[in-house]
């Protein structure tokens, strides 16, 4: 009766604990690929797991926030899927590191050209975006999901202060505080200062060692005509002794 009971209430414990758990990767979310930065721009994944044991995600498209514009997204390649970004006109352009932006993405869509998200698999979808926000902590995207089976699933319910989590969440993007340095978006033009730095010093190194053969060239063809010369008195030095020898020889 004892081992029955226990039996039970290990079981009811078990359930609950993938009840609990379950949401924390149960639903569509996104993460950055290292960090998020005010002011930047960032890669991150939009990770979608199938929930479905009879069918799989066939298509993605993804909300951009409109309250906070972004005006670019690059996606990743992704093996099995296609991409396609959309962007709209902004009813009042707005400056962006200096420069007027009027228009901005409102959506990604991935759709699969084979199987999709089999049951019991998720797939990340890696995109580039920016610039982003200096004003905001966070980012609010809204998703939706379609299955093989026509099936569609609405991942658009936002967050609320002091609330349980929605059953149908919207993915968001944390936002880190920008670098003390305040380089926003920096580093592919000081890699392409540094390119051409190691470029230029590639270019001197390969000059002289171009140069370096054409001294020794010019070294070498001066001894050989050096030797030359001396060889050369040599013989004449020895051709007037022979003659002298002959001379006395026949005097004699």
């Amino acid at each position: 009766m004892k081992a029955s009971r226990l039996a039970a209430v290990g079981a009811v414990a078990a359930s609950a604990v993938v009840v609990l758990s379950s949401p924390a990767f149960a639903h569509v979310s996104v993460q950055p690929e290292g960090t998020a930065a005010k002011g930047g721009y960032a890669v991150v994944d939009f990770r979608v797991p199938n929930e479905r044991d009879t069918a799989s995600t066939t298509k993605l498209e993804i909300s951009f926030p409109t309250d906070h514009p972004l005006a670019s997204a690059m996606p990743e390649p992704v093996a099995g899927w296609t991409s396609e970004v959309t962007k709209t006109k902004l009813a009042k352009p707005i400056e962006l590191h200096g420069q007027k932006i009027s228009e901005a993405v409102s959506k990604v869509t991935w759709t699969a050209t084979g199987k999709g998200v089999e049951a019991g698999y998720f797939q990340k979808f890696p995109i580039a975006i920016g610039a982003l926000p200096e004003d905001a902590d966070e980012l609010v995207f809204k998703a939706i999901q379609t299955y093989s089976n026509k099936e569609v699933v609405r991942w658009i319910e936002i967050q609320q202060d002091g609330q349980e989590e929605p059953e149908n969440p919207a993915p968001v993007l944390t936002l880190s505080e920008a670098s003390a340095e305040g380089h926003h978006g920096s580093s592919a033009t000081e890699e392409t200062s540094e390119t051409a730095e190691d470029a230029s010093a590639e270019t001197e190194n390969a000059a002289a060692d171009t140069a370096a053969p054409a001294d020794s060239s010019d070294t070498t063809a001066r001894v050989l005509a050096v030797v030359g010369i001396v060889v050369g008195a040599l013989g004449v030095a020895y051709g007037v002794l022979a003659g002298r020898r002959r001379t006395t020889g026949t005097e004699a």
